[in-house]
């Protein structure tokens, strides 16, 4: 008897996240085992880590742990709770000799192997990983938390009253909670949300709790808007006493004279960055990471190093940010001091570090994407821009490779944008003529024009007359450029203002929600 009820089909409601609620279809009935179960939930909506199964219980109106498929019945509710696993730390510990020498020199250097006895001791300790930045940038989705049980219970009714009978809710004694919880919410991915961003945040709160809509506002959450938008400044001024970087810096006894102004000098995200001045790393100090520096500017020296190069400028992270932002030294110092980011790789990993995308995947996909699109919308363009855009499609001729094709449409969207290809890129014929134009360029894709057109491998990027890559692809230069400018904390060049922005809103995706019209309407243009 208890077999056939087994077999009888059977329907789950999969609570995965508190805004994401799937249904579950069991034609074969509900599982014989817990681990069936188990592993059945996580083939069907592809769940990655570890995680256990809550049920709820009638009785006590809560979850509990589920131990067997008995308390399991068609139509019931099974809650998904990932299980965070802490990685161990092996502590080694040594017996030191009353011989062996003290001070300063002995505490910063490691002791050698006399000063040791023979014995050491290891001790396993489990302890949770302290994040110091940001890991992923704006969701699609905006994630509402989960509020206090209190506030919880109060929104349920007043969802149940909305649909039954329409009544709005006033949310008068809830609100403290809620706008703390959306601004902690927040703060884990912006510290200075944009207007667009917090609207984000007031319709994905109207749309999972409808009772909060507010009567008279023209989109219905125009007021929650207002509310997140002060509640952001407190929250940053809470935070600024507690001595986070990214709001110190903003501080006024951390401002020069001259800017004793709340809102003179603002540094904060332009670009979209994620990580914009993290915190050091837990257990470091200036000190700690000035030594790390020290020690990576004889690392590069050695050959097939990559790993503890890569090591190393990721444990530095938060003081080069502090560097670039608080001091903007000039790129030439800065390539002095920091000679491991002028890489390839590493302008690729500090970019990731900072705004979590992949920088050339990212720029080159999409580049693509909008490629035969792009190349049809620019002949549509009269006058001179016409006439030099074909000039550019006829050097497509010369080589057909996706490299030229890139870089061809690259080119052509510049002139499009009504601004100016030579502002972006320059041709030299030897290398004595790059050296003599190199003090003038502030910002500049040098293209050596004596290299065959079979090679595309001769793009140099130039940043304040420093010459910081070369041997590169026009389209691969133009990826790293914006790399660049995102380590070193650049600004666009005014001229090229529009280029810039379609790299980042367009190739890359940061921030595209915002663009100026001239970039809004290329981006709807390719996207019909």
């Amino acid at each position: 008897m208890f077999d056939a009820a087994m077999s009888q089909p059977a329907k789950l409601r999969i609570i995965l996240q508190d805004h994401d609620i799937r249904r579950l279809d069991l034609p074969s009935g509900i599982p014989d085992t817990v681990d069936e179960l188990h592993s059945l939930v996580q083939q069907t909506f592809q769940i990655e880590g570890s995680f256990a199964l809550h049920f709820k219980d009638a009785d006590f109106g809560d979850y509990f742990s589920l131990n067997s498929v008995n308390d399991v019945k068609d139509k019931d509710t099974l809650k998904v709770v990932h299980v965070l696993e802490s990685p161990m730390v092996t502590l080694t510990l040594t017996n030191l000799d009353s011989s062996c020498p003290s001070g300063t020199e002995s505490a910063i250097y490691p002791q050698s192997d006399s000063c040791s006895s023979g014995s050491q001791d290891t001790v396993i300790l489990s302890s949770p990983e302290h994040m110091t930045h940001r890991s992923q940038c704006w969701p699609v989705e905006f994630p509402i938390p989960r509020f206090t049980y209190n506030t919880e219970l109060v929104l349920a009714s007043g969802n149940e009253a909305f649909e039954k009978e329409g009544i709005l809710l006033s949310p008068t004694t809830i609100l403290p909670d809620m706008l703390e919880k959306l601004a902690d919410t927040i703060y884990q991915y912006v510290a200075y949300p944009t207007s667009a961003q917090l609207n984000h945040v007031a319709e994905a709160l109207i749309q999972k709790h409808p009772c909060l809509r507010e009567p008279g506002s023209f989109n219905g959450c125009y007021g929650w808007q207002q509310r997140l938008k002060y509640k952001m400044a407190n929250y940053r001024c809470k935070l600024r006493t507690l001595g986070c970087p990214e709001l110190e810096v903003n501080s006024l006894k951390k401002k020069r004279a001259h800017e004793k102004a709340a809102a003179k000098n603002i540094k904060k995200p332009r670009k979209a960055e994620v990580n914009y001045l993290p915190p050091h790393p837990q257990g470091e100090t200036e000190e700690s990471l000035e030594q790390v520096r020290l020690d990576l500017l004889s690392e590069v020296k050695k050959r097939n190093n990559s790993n503890n190069i890569s090591e190393k400028m990721a444990r530095t992270f938060s003081i080069r940010r502090q560097e670039v932002v608080n001091l903007a030294p000039p790129v030439d110092a800065f390539k002095e001091r920091w000679p491991a980011l002028f890489d390839v790789a590493q302008i690729r990993e500090e970019f990731k570090r900072i705004t979590t995308i992949n920088l050339e995947a990212t720029f080159m996909a999409k580049l693509d994407q909008y490629c035969p699109k792009l190349m049809d919308l620019v002949s549509s363009r009269g006058g001179a821009a016409k006439l030099k855009i074909q000039q550019i499609k006829e050097t497509l001729l010369e080589d057909h490779t996706i490299e030229r094709r890139r870089e061809v449409a690259i080119r052509c969207m510049v002139v499009y944008l009504g601004e100016k290809e030579d502002d972006l890129f320059k041709e030299y014929l030897d290398a004595k003529a790059l050296n003599r134009d190199l003090a003038g360029e502030v910002m500049k894709i040098m293209v050596n024009k004596a290299t065959s057109t079979s090679d595309p491998a001769n793009a140099t990027i130039v940043i304040e007359g420093t010459e910081v890559l070369s041997g590169l692809d026009i389209p691969r230069a133009c990826a790293l450029l914006m790399g660049l400018i995102y380590a070193l904390n650049l600004s666009y060049p005014t001229q090229l203002r529009h280029t810039f922005e379609v790299f980042q809103k367009l190739l890359l995706e940061l921030d595209g929600l915002k663009a100026s019209p001239k970039v809004m309407s290329l981006k709807q243009k390719l996207l019909l």
